[in-house]
């Protein structure tokens, strides 16, 4: 690691480390690091008294700059700093660098930083004690090296801020920290801070360059400014006596970050105390801005990559989920707080013909903007095939054959369910997937035990259909392996874990009393709350995205669906006609009688004129009025374009006009066509209560 850094940081072509052997005092190269081999023969042992930059630096125990090529790999020169023990050095680090000319203060401070950090961290080396806030150079260059290795760890901007709080506060004896980038509209934004009151930071946050007087200087300067006291700044600066009245601090070092030649920010290292700041100090924080610099450009190019692809996420995922009259949803993702890109979670609610839903949820394999993509066209995909009534086995079939196209390394787990309110039934297929979890109205808690199809992308055709008997209200909990899988819980103890939390709040609180729909969705956001902090107390920790989807079902009543059936002749048309008349009469809908007279007179006939008997009707009252006509023919309806001539062909067109929504669904052995209207303003579903005998 130390070589890795020297050598980025000088820019250099190779970076050696050389040990001293304590009986002879030679050096002898024990690693090295860069993309041109260097040879052997040259410099794998170097005698004590050798003219070479690593024998000098650790002869002079200091910085030594020797110009040439001397192993002939196109060098300009060697910089060699000693690794420092206790009782003097102890070896060399060398760097062979590539540019023009000796390097910098600032360089020379930093490899010396990356030399003491490597010798504290060699087993066996004494090393010098810890120092305090007037402690020596080489003892804090040490603990500066640290602060290198927390760098290279740090991912987000917060991360490098507090790797900054963590290693240069305490050697320096600092009880302040305020890390702010510059944006483009020329304002300063904290991105960290330590030991300042809040009130102070939100000052400071987004404040304007140009009203910054001392910043400015700092930054159109790339110079750092150090000042001693409070006298002292209110001398240089008169003009920003707001400011400094409200800091809690006596002295500063303002320290501008340069990142690909131009400045990024500020970093401010302050003390509660007046303190004067040594030549040694000034030249080790100079070093540390430019290191801090490179590792917050790095960060926030990471965070702004990062912050593309959530939202790129979000925006595949449904925004609000449907309040239908069979179900209301809450739903969470919680993407994962380790490792680099996004998920492929999602979850969906999708409103059907006949009051039915559609209730799914997968998550597609690997993490990326490549896989958040895959999610966004398998969530269209499914939502269009759900458009179609596709049952859930062959809906499956086509998503396979999709995922299947994406490439042989493309899976997706996935479980997709049709709620049907009025069959009382929820319909399902698995593939690769958590088995949904079924709380009742009593509070017990089940869940169903069947074979599991594999992942989509993996899969073999057919699929299988899973059918559970639903009582009048229930709780469907769906979830992705994120939710209950992890590193120190498997699949099984994490659904085991869900169905305890879910009993638990079950007994507690009754999900099926409910005020009306704002409290029902109310409810459920709390529980998922529940299962979350219950599931994932250290959210942070989290290796994985989780998703997790509450479903609360609901059955139509019985008084609020009827059927019949019609004879497969011309008569069917005028017995529709009559049954809708006294139902819409006895639910008090008088005023859609004439519209849905013409709907199933028209629906009646094209089963009749074309299509196979047997022929039902049946109707819902829901928050729309839904007339359905079944046939036993497969032969697809579509509206077409009539002539002015032609004698038909406009009864799909009057349909259309006349209806909210239309459509048809294909069933094992006929069709259904379906309408739906508008309830009259006023009306709600059950206004007028009946115990008419009635046909399902």
């Amino acid at each position: 690691m130390a070589l890795r850094q020297a050598k980025v940081c000088l820019g250099g072509l190779e970076a050696l480390a050389h040990w001293r052997e304590p009986a002879d005092g030679r050096l002898r190269m024990v690693a090295s690091y860069g993309s041109a081999p260097v040879g052997a023969e040259g410099w794998a042992q170097l005698g004590a008294d050798q003219d070479a930059a690593p024998a000098r630096a650790v002869r002079r125990g200091g910085y030594v700059w020797v110009e040439g090529d001397i192993l002939g790999i196109g060098a300009s020169g060697t910089a060699a700093v000693p690794f420092l023990g206790a009782e003097g050095p102890v070896g060399a680090l060398s760097v062979l660098t590539g540019g023009a000319g000796e390097p910098d203060e600032m360089q020379w401070s930093f490899l010396r930083a990356v030399a003491a950090w490597a010798a504290a961290h060699v087993r066996g080396v004494p090393q010098p004690s810890a120092p305090g806030p007037g402690g020596s150079v080489v003892a804090r260059s040490a603990l500066m090296g640290e602060l290198t290795a927390a760098l290279g760890q740090a991912v987000t901007a917060q991360d490098v801020a507090q790797a900054v709080a963590d290693h240069v506060m305490p050697p320096f004896g600092a009880d302040g920290l305020l890390v702010q980038v510059l944006d483009e509209d020329d304002r300063l934004y904290a991105v960290g801070s330590a030991g300042y009151p809040q009130e102070f930071t939100r000052l400071m946050d987004g404040f304007p360059l140009s009203d910054y007087t001392t910043v400015h200087d700092v930054v159109r300067s790339r110079t750092p400014r150090f000042i001693e006291s409070r006298a002292e700044y209110d001398r240089l600066y008169p003009s920003m006596s707001r400011v400094s009245t409200k800091s809690p601090k006596e002295a500063w070092a303002f320290l501008p970050m340069i990142a690909s030649g131009r400045t990024i920010g500020l970093c401010t290292v302050s003390f509660s105390e007046p303190r004067p700041f040594g030549e040694e100090e000034r030249t080790l924080l100079t070093a540390l801005s430019g290191l801090v610099g490179q590792a917050l450009e790095r960060a926030r190019l990471y965070d702004m990559e990062h912050a593309r692809a959530r939202e790129l996420q979000r925006g595949l995922l449904p925004r609000t989920l449907p309040r239908l009259p069979a179900a209301c949803a809450a739903a969470r993702y919680l993407p994962a707080a380790q490792g680099e890109g996004v998920g492929g979670d999602w979850y969906d609610v999708i409103p059907l013909s006949a009051d039915r839903v559609a209730i799914v949820i997968g998550d597609v394999m690997g993490h990326g903007i490549a896989e958040a993509a895959t999610m966004g066209r398998l969530r269209t995909a499914v939502s269009t095939l759900a458009d179609l009534d596709m049952p859930p086995d062959e809906l499956f079939d086509r998503l396979n054959d999709l995922v299947s196209e994406l490439g042989d390394d493309s899976y997706a787990t996935c479980l997709y369910a049709v709620f049907d309110p009025v069959a009382r039934t929820c319909s399902y297929a698995v593939a690769g997937h958590p088995q949904p979890i079924v709380v009742h109205g009593d509070g017990t808690v089940d869940s169903p035990v069947v074979a599991a199809d594999p992942p989509l992308g993996a899969a073999q055709p057919p699929f299988e259909t899973h059918q559970l008997q639903l009582p009048d209200e229930s709780l469907l909990v769906l979830c992705t392996d994120g939710l209950i899988e992890s590193a120190t819980q498997d699949v099984e103890e994490g659904r085991a874990r869900l169905q305890q939390v879910l009993t638990q709040a079950a007994s507690s609180t009754s999900y099926f009393r409910v005020a009306d729909e704002d409290d029902d969705v109310r409810q459920l956001e709390e529980l998922c709350d529940t299962v979350v902090s219950a599931l994932l107390p250290d959210a942070r920790a989290t290796s994985d995205d989780a998703g997790l989807l509450i479903v609360h079902t609901r059955c139509t009543a019985p008084c609020d669906v009827v059927g019949c059936d019609l004879a497969d002749d011309p008569r069917a048309a005028g017995q529709a006609r009559k049954y809708v008349r006294a139902r819409l009469a006895t639910w008090g809908l008088a005023d859609l009688v004439l519209t849905t007279e013409l709907l199933v007179s028209e629906l009646v006939g094209n089963a009749v004129r074309h299509a196979s008997g047997p022929v039902r009707l049946r109707l819902l009252r829901s928050r729309t009025l839904i007339c359905e006509v079944y046939d036993g023919s497969l032969n697809t309806p579509r509206i077409r374009r009539a002539d002015s001539t032609d004698e038909g062909g406009r009864g799909l067109q009057l349909v259309a006009a006349l209806s909210r929504r239309w459509g048809a669904r294909y069933l094992q052995g006929g069709k259904c066509i379906w309408t739906e209207q508008q309830l009259p303003i006023g009306e709600p579903p059950g206004a007028v209560s009946d115990t008419a005998p009635h046909a399902a």
